[in-house]
Order: C-alpha cells, then structure tokens, then sequence
C-alpha cells in the first residue's frame, strides 16, 4: 500500500475525492454526479462529457481499494444504496493535492487549477495565503520572462510577435485574479459554509 506522500492522484479521481470530502457524513454516486452536473463541471475539468453513473461508482471503488475513503451500505425506500466516506488517508492526499497544484501554478491552463481551486477551502488559512502567494511569484516570473523574449523578438511579423503578446496578456490576467483571491482572504472572505452551496 502506498504511503500518503507516495500516491499520485489523477485527475478524475482528484475531482471525485474533492467533491466526496464536501460531505463529511458520506455520500452516495448519485449526489456526486448531480453536483457534477449542477455545477457544470464537465465544461471546465477533464472528467469528460460522457462521465456516467457507473465510472464514478468505479473511481469510488478504486478510491476504497486505495484506502482513501471507505463504504457502508444504507436502505432507502426500501432500498440498499453504498454510501462512501472519507478516511484519514484520503484527506490527507487530497490536501497534498490541493495545497500542490495551487502552490505550482504559473499560469498555464490547466483543469487541475480549476479543481484545486474549488476546493482551496479545505487548506488551513495560512496555506491559503502561502499556496496562492507562491502561484503569483511564479506567475509574475512567468510574465517577466516573456516580455524579455518579447523585447528580443520585436522585430518578427505579428503572427510571431502575437505569440509573445497573446500569452502576456493571459498572465496579467491570472495576476490579477491571484492578487483579488489574496485580497478577500486576507478579509475573511473565504469563509464558507456548505450553506455557500444552496444546501
């Protein structure tokens, strides 16, 4: 069995464990597909538009093969329906997960940001400020970095110098979009609830 620090956890299963720790009682497939749904989820990360019913009963099954949550099986309407539940294990990978991606991001697309980011909640506060404080270092040494190569490729045609200017212009973006999260954690903006989420 892999230790914590050892597993990699990939991107479908990434999501599926994140939107599972959203429950801390447990949660059935059902309600993450509807979340999945709900949210649009499968526009913005690399779950695929075909995800079904039966994959995510296959990644929480997995998961529990890791020893990442675990299951117990309730009747509803007469019904017996796996409820899934996280363990020590899988908090602790999923916070590795998250507080990983959102400290080395620089800017590049990236459906892992995205995911992380949805789930920034989980890190303690002071990992907040730390994860995002690093991510717009790496940024701003990003940024930097190609408009010195722009400066030495001013001289090519547009369709060259577009490829210096189109990504520049995504960066200040991000930079700004890291500076305003930076801001409103540092005003306790950040704190929320499952009420956040209609529920």
């Amino acid at each position: 069995m892999l230790e914590p620090k050892e597993y990699k956890l990939k991107h479908k299963p990434f999501v599926i464990l994140g939107l599972l720790a959203e429950s801390p009682q447990g949660d059935h497939p059902y309600n993450i597909n509807k979340k999945i749904e709900e949210r649009g989820m499968k526009n913005w990360t690399k779950i695929g538009l075909s995800l079904s019913l039966s994959t995510i009963y296959r990644i929480l099954d997995r998961l529990e093969i890791d020893d990442l949550i675990e299951s117990y099986s309730e009747e509803v309407d007469n019904r017996e329906r796996k409820v899934y539940i996280m363990k020590e294990k899988g908090w602790e990978i999923l916070h590795r997960k998250v507080y990983t991606v959102l400290s080395e991001f620089y800017g590049k697309h990236d459906e892992d940001f995205y995911v992380a980011y949805s789930m920034f909640p989980y890190l303690p506060k002071k990992e907040r400020i730390e994860v995002f404080t690093n991510s717009l270092k790496k940024v701003i040494e990003h940024k930097n970095e190609l408009e010195k190569m722009l400066k030495e490729n001013e001289k090519f045609p547009m369709n060259v110098v577009g490829l210096f200017k189109h990504p520049l212009m995504i960066l200040q973006t991000d930079i700004e979009f890291l500076e305003w999260v930076l801001d409103k954690i540092e005003k306790g903006e950040d704190e929320f609830g499952p009420e956040a989420y209609g529920k």
